[in-house]
């Protein structure tokens, strides 16, 4: 089951730094002009809590269930599931931003299918 999680969080990982990065490097108007309209109605510090909350989380579940698997400590291991449910979470309230600004049919099946996957690797971390 390791090595599912491995590569679960893998996926999430590389999606997740990505939106990160952007978040905490670039600026609000090169944000909107991206296509994340909603940064103008944030401020700029809950954006980029928002991008410092989705790196940890991505580190999370990868560090998470490595050292757990490596070192035997089960309290990293509950740190992966709490990473992966996290990242879950952000992608429930993506999903009500984007409902709510009439978005969803851009962004529906991104917001489905991380959400999907951050839940699969939460279960898998957890049953390992």
């Amino acid at each position: 089951m390791y090595y599912v999680s491995l590569i679960l969080g893998a996926l999430l990982a590389v999606v997740f730094v990505g939106a990160a990065i952007n978040k905490l490097t670039k600026t609000m108007d090169q944000l909107e002009a991206a296509g994340l309209g909603w940064v103008k109605q944030t401020s700029v510090s809950v954006v980029r809590l928002i991008g410092l909350l989705e790196l940890l989380g991505a580190i999370g579940v990868l560090a998470g269930p490595t050292a757990g698997f490596l070192f035997q400590w089960t309290w990293a291991t509950g740190l992966g599931v709490a990473a992966a449910a996290g990242l879950a979470l952000t992608m429930v309230v993506a999903l009500i931003l984007h409902i709510v600004r009439k978005e969803i049919k851009y962004t529906w099946k991104m917001n489905i299918g991380l959400l999907v996957l951050a839940t699969a690797d939460a279960i898998v971390i957890a049953f390992s």
